[in-house]
C-alpha cells in the first residue's frame, strides 16, 4: 500500500500574513494529503531541514513578503546539497509573472498566485509528486 503524500508547508522570511496558507493546508488534508505546518518567520534552512527530518514529498511555500528571489532558490539550492533533489518545490502568493522564469530554472516546479484554486494545488500536487515507501 502507498502511502499519502507528505506536504511540508511554510513561511519563508519575514511575512506574517498566513491565511492563505492555512486554508491551502487544511485542504490538501481535506483531499487526503499529510500536512507538516511549520508556521510563520522561516529560514531556507529550517524549512529544508524540517522537509528532510519529516520525509516529505512536497514543500509548499507561501510568500507574500516580495522576498520570492531570495527565499525561493536558497530552499531549491539546500534541497540540491542536502539529497532532496526529488522533493517538489511549490509556491503560492504574490510572485509578479517576470519573476517566475528564473524561479522555475532555480528548481521552482510550480507558482500558485492568486486566485489560484485549491483544486488546481491538488491536482498539480496529486500528479506531480511521488510519495516514497
Amino acid at each position: 500500500m502507498q502511502r499519502r503524500i507528505r506536504v511540508l508547508a511554510a513561511k519563508p522570511g519575514l511575512d506574517g500574513h498566513d491565511r492563505g496558507i492555512k486554508v491551502v493546508c487544511a485542504a490538501l488534508k481535506d483531499a487526503g494529503m499529510e500536512v507538516v505546518y511549520t508556521g510563520l518567520r522561516q529560514t531556507p534552512e529550517a524549512i529544508v531541514s524540517a522537509a528532510l527530518q519529516e520525509d516529505v514529498d512536497v514543500i509548499a511555500l507561501s510568500t507574500l513578503s516580495g522576498a520570492h528571489n531570495e527565499h525561493l532558490p536558497k530552499v531549491a539550492g539546500l534541497l540540491q546539497e542536502r539529497g532532496g533533489e526529488g522533493i517538489l518545490l511549490i509556491a503560492g502568493g504574490i510572485v509578479p509573472a517576470e519573476d517566475r522564469p528564473a524561479l522555475k530554472e532555480a528548481g521552482v516546479s510550480e507558482i500558485f498566485g492568486p486566485g489560484a484554486s485549491i483544486n488546481e494545488i491538488t491536482s498539480f500536487i496529486s500528479e506531480q509528486a511521488s510519495p516514497t515507501a
